[in-house]
């Protein structure tokens, strides 16, 4: 995400608590009824021993930015573990100035992509929220699998839900990270709305039972 010039607002409380397991069940049934693959889990610790299961040794991988990913230890089993060909810090290490070409397709077209939406709903579809877009184009359609990792917190009745907890939560605490972290707040410049998965197979949802990120 860039950066705007008004400052962090408060997360808001409401969209912080895990849903019951009701709302998860019939989460999951959406989701699985719009061709998404769906695995309702635990916690974020199974989230990661079930992400090393399905993605076999030697796949190039690309973790979206998420603070699921990182927390979960994820992120740090990908990009710092030596079992994949690591996208991020491959990227990294490369010249912005002679070399965007070839970063552009290295994060639109891994094998596959690893992260996180802002929200989830209830009628099945996941709400992917960013500020530079890096992780959009893989998340779209460019990986050749996608998994994403949700806590429970993160499911919302609908998509103008979804869309307020993206502004009113997500946003808040995404601005107070950069701007601890790179000395600027946070924007919401591009969104990507996923209603189906079209390729059975492609997309994987780790829905957690416990709350996990944002």
């Amino acid at each position: 995400m860039t950066a705007q010039q008004t400052a962090p607002l408060p997360a808001t409380p409401a969209f912080a608590a895990p849903a019951p397991a009701q709302v998860l069940e019939r989460t999951a049934a959406a989701l699985t009824a719009h061709g998404f693959t769906v695995e309702v889990l635990d916690d974020a610790a199974a989230a990661r021993t079930r992400v090393h299961e399905l993605i076999p040794d030697g796949t190039s991988v690309f973790t979206g930015a998420s603070e699921t990913l990182r927390l979960s230890g994820i992120d740090e089993d990908i990009n710092a573990g030596g079992r994949y060909q690591a996208v991020k810090p491959r990227v990294l290490a490369m010249d912005r100035a002679t070399q965007m070409d070839e970063i552009r397709r290295l994060l639109a077209t891994p094998d596959v992509v690893v992260g996180s939406v802002a929200a989830v709903t209830e009628t099945g579809s996941l709400v992917a929220a960013s500020g530079s877009g890096s992780q959009l184009p893989s998340y779209s359609g460019g990986a050749g699998r996608a998994i994403w990792i949700v806590g429970a917190q993160k499911v919302v009745p609908d998509l103008s839900t979804a869309l307020r907890r993206v502004e009113d939560h997500c946003l808040p605490l995404e601005s107070a990270r950069t701007q601890a972290a790179h000395g600027r707040p946070s924007a919401v410049n591009r969104l990507l709305v996923l209603n189906a998965e079209p390729f059975p197979g492609r997309s994987t949802v780790l829905l957690l039972r416990k709350a996990t990120g944002f």
